[in-house]
């Protein structure tokens, strides 16, 4: 996650403070959708299901996208789903989240859990192309000013992305104040732009008449159809406006979109249709022959931070979804680098990071161009956007306590052109849209695998442990050696003993004077307040079960969340941490999952990160216990 901390926008903010998460967020929220003007009128004309570039054909599209954008990102994202926060955050796994707290069937729920859990796996695939269409379509700009250079387009766009995810170790935070500043030149250029076209052909305003939509597809039936995949392009970054709602709140996100971002995209669009009714030619790169001669280069370098700025703040929604993920038990521990002491949610993972830049470089060898990796591209945001609307509906009956005609209304109108747009960008599966959904399978078999994994796990460790009233009375009758100290005992189950534990005392007969049993739960809330973080329960004999409540965007710093909540009442300062660590055997014995699943949950488990980093723990003062366990 990235921008401001999300405790510094809880309130409506005003004056200073909201200039300055305004300008912020044009550098986090909008990167996405405020780059899509250097492809997406051009693949409509030369893409894929390309359309002749005549002006009854220019003015439905400039149509179709003033509409997309009015019906889509304005009224249905920054009207409606904005305002369905998880406790001020959004994202669709904290709307997952609201879905599994109504009181809906088991069945039902189990579903729509289903399908948030498949949208969010569909954002690494947005992840992975992002970052390479974007950065690709800025620098083919040195093709239009000197033809000469086309051969480099590639190899400069390969060394940008490589340079990008090698920097990310560093985070965000040194260069952050700057994001803003250069999205705002950035949409404020793309605007004089479009200004510039429209003056040039001021007929091309006609386009916001629907009539012009309609007309498009009547005379161009099944093909015109087929260009939506094309023109869902000015809309894919609704769902990342949405995401970073914790970041800066609803009212700066809105205050961008009209005052400045919605109104500079329509007018560049504008001023490309209106270039290609003048001059047809001018489809092979209609962005750029906007602009006069002497500013091509100064564009295209602008243009190449717009999207370096943009690639950025996706690859860090991948790094902060990963994180959730973690959280909330879809994934396994993973190493999480904080690289801002400041700013809560600057994170990176290694990990993750060499991941998305080996898949982005080998898309831009793959496919070479813009227009190719188009047609890769909207098959995973077009899926994604509905199950936004899908899981919406849910949500809004509780939240709005609408009746379910209006719910369902509501619904249906988004649902249109959610599914218009999906339908056309089906077609793309053939042509490259298949690279976002096999990563969606392969991140949601992960996901499910693990989730079931460790349920199965719980089950077989319930079977061989003992509760605390058992394991005390077993200690009361063998009267171990009690040495002075404290020791902490990690445990994923609340109401039983943990292995470590367990094992320790059948085997060594030895016990500290105070043992604290400490379980982590994450809620499916974003964040935990503090007088609801702690619970204690003090046993005979200086036992303590401690549980700690923690939400699915919050690190588990737990030494130092115990001692800002306070109400253990012992002294951990010198304490040790007893970790248990199972080591997974696949069994064809026992139902639950299919043998190679169970191996995939064994390699997850056996590799996960540490538990000592992941908890924030001492590294002097723990010691881990190991086991296996059949699953």
């Amino acid at each position: 996650m990235r921008g401001v901390p999300a405790g510094q926008v809880g309130e409506s903010p005003t004056g200073k403070r909201l200039f300055v998460l305004c300008l912020t967020a044009l550098g986090v929220v909008y990167g996405d959708i405020g780059t899509s003007p250097l492809y997406a009128v051009k693949v409509c004309f030369s893409g894929l299901h390309a359309i002749p570039a005549t002006p009854a054909n220019v003015l439905g599209i400039l149509s179709l996208i003033f509409w997309s954008l009015i019906v889509i990102v304005t009224v249905k994202y920054h009207v409606y789903v904005l305002r369905l926060d998880n406790r001020g955050e959004g994202g669709i796994l904290a709307l997952m989240g609201l879905v599994r707290g109504r009181k809906i069937s088991r069945g039902v729920r189990r579903w729509l859990v289903t399908l948030g859990v498949f949208g969010a796996a569909l954002l690494y695939g947005d992840g992975i192309i992002t970052p390479a269409i974007s950065v690709l379509s800025a620098v083919e700009g040195i093709h239009v000013a000197t033809p000469v250079f086309g051969a480099a387009v590639v190899p400069i766009t390969i060394v940008l992305l490589v340079g990008l995810f090698v920097f990310q170790h560093r985070g965000t935070a040194s260069i952050g104040r700057v994001f803003g500043s250069v999205m705002l030149v950035w949409f404020v250029t793309i605007a004089i732009l479009g200004v510039s076209g429209i003056l040039r052909h001021p007929a091309v305003l006609a386009a916001i008449n629907p009539g012009h939509a309609i007309s498009f597809f009547y005379r161009n039936r099944v093909h015109g159809f087929l260009v939506l995949g094309a023109i869902f392009l000015v809309a894919t970054g609704g769902e990342a406006l949405y995401a970073d709602l914790g970041h800066f709140g609803e009212k700066p996100i809105q205050v961008d979109w009209f005052s400045l971002v919605g109104v500079s995209l329509m007018l560049n669009y504008l001023g490309q249709g209106a270039l290609l009714i003048e001059r047809p030619s001018a489809v092979v790169n209609p962005f750029y022959l906007l602009a006069p001669p002497w500013a091509l280069y100064p564009l295209v370098i602008l243009a190449t931070m717009a999207t370096i700025i943009a690639s950025q703040a996706i690859i860090s929604g991948a790094f902060s979804l990963t994180r959730q993920a973690v959280q909330l038990g879809y994934l396994p521990r993973v190493r999480i680098v904080h690289t801002s002491s400041e700013e809560i949610g600057q994170i990176y993972i290694p990990g993750l990071n060499w991941i998305l830049m080996l898949a982005t470089i080998g898309l831009v060898l793959g496919f070479r161009s813009s227009d190719n990796l188009a047609a890769a591209y909207g098959v995973a945001v077009s899926t994604t956007m509905v199950i936004t609307t899908t899981l919406a509906y849910f949500v809004a009956r509780e939240r709005f306590r609408w009746k379910m005609g209006t719910a369902l209304a509501i619904t249906i109108v988004f649902l249109v052109f959610d599914l218009a747009f999906l339908g056309a960008n089906l077609v793309k599966v053939t042509h490259g849209g298949w690279f976002p959904l096999v990563v969606a399978v392969l991140v949601v078999t992960l996901m499910t695998t693990w989730r079931r994994g460790r349920r199965l796990l719980n089950v077989q460790l319930k079977k061989r442990l003992c509760t605390v009233e058992q394991f005390m009375s077993d200690v009361r009758t063998k009267k171990p050696i009690r040495v002075p100290g404290t020791a902490v005992y990690m445990s994923m189950i609340p109401d039983v003993i943990p292995p470590a534990l367990l094992n320790n005392f059948r085997y060594n007969q030895v016990l500290q004077e105070q043992i604290v049993l400490l379980t982590v739960l994450t809620e499916e809330i974003p964040r935990v307040p503090d007088a609801e973080r702690l619970q204690v329960d003090r046993y005979p004999d200086g036992f303590f079960r401690v549980v700690l409540h923690f939400g699915f965007m919050e690190d588990f710093d737990l030494l130092g969340t115990l001692a800002r909540v306070g109400g253990l009442g012992i002294d951990l300062s010198n304490a040790m941490f007893f970790l248990g660590k199972e080591t997974i055997l696949p069994s064809t014995d026992r139902p639950g999952m299919a043998l190679w699943r169970e191996r995939l949950f064994s390699l997850m488990s056996n590799n996960s990160g540490s538990a000592t980093t992941f908890f924030s723990l001492p590294v002097e003062r723990v010691v881990e216990i190991r086991g296996q366990v059949k699953i």
